[in-house]
C-alpha cells in the first residue's frame, strides 16, 4: 500500500472525470460533498434487471458498475463554479487486467487468489491523495500482488502524465 499526493488537482480531474484514462477501472463507492453529500453503491442493482439481464454475464460481466459509465454522473456532481467540499472514490481494477499486474514479476500468487486491486481517490478541501490497496479471498502472507500493485499505479500515473509525490 502505498500513498500518492496528487500534486496538479486540476489536471488530475480532468483525467478522472472527463478523460477515459480511468475507464479500466469499476466504481465500488463513491462520496461527493457539494451542496449536498452525494453517495453512490457501485453494486449493480439486482431489481433493475431481469432475470435473463442479470445472468447475462456479457450484458453485465462485473457486480461493480463500471468507471466509464457512472463518470458523467459524478461529473455533473462535482462541475460548477464551487470546488467540492470533499470527495472519495473507491475504485477497482477491472478482473481482466489482473493477471498482466502480477505476471509483471515472478509472482506465486494466482488471480484468482486477488479479490481486488483498489485505488482510493480523496480530496478534503486542500489536497488530493490516492491509496492504493490489495484484497485478497482469503490470508496470503505473500506481498508480491500489493508490490506489484503499487508499482502499477505508479507506472500508471507516469504515462498517463499525471502528477504526484509519494507520502
Amino acid at each position: 500500500m502505498i500513498a500518492l499526493k496528487i500534486t496538479n488537482i486540476k489536471q488530475f480531474m480532468n483525467k478522472f472525470l472527463v478523460n477515459d484514462d480511468f475507464d479500466s477501472f469499476l466504481l465500488e463507492e463513491a462520496a461527493i460533498s457539494t451542496y449536498n453529500t452525494f453517495t453512490i453503491d457501485g453494486h449493480q442493482n439486482r431489481a433493475f434487471y431481469s432475470t435473463e439481464e442479470w445472468e447475462d454475464r456479457e450484458l453485465r460481466p462485473y457486480d461493480f458498475s463500471m468507471w466509464k459509465t457512472v463518470r458523467p454522473v459524478c461529473f455533473d456532481l462535482i462541475k460548477g463554479k464551487h470546488t467540492p467540499a470533499s470527495f472519495h472514490f473507491v475504485l477497482h481494477l477491472i478482473p481482466d487486467y489482473t493477471a498482466a499486474v502480477l505476471q509483471r514479476e515472478e509472482c506465486a500468487v494466482t488471480p484468482d487468489q486477488v479479490k481486488a486491486f483498489v485505488l482510493n481517490i480523496k480530496y478534503d478541501g486542500t489536497g488530493l491523495t490516492l491509496v492504493t490497496g490489495t484484497a485478497f479471498h482469503t490470508f496470503l502472507m505473500d506481498k508480491t500482488p500489493d508490490e506489484l500493485w503499487d508499482k502499477t499505479v505508479r507506472k500508471f500515473l507516469d504515462k498517463k502524465e499525471i502528477a504526484y509525490e509519494k507520502l
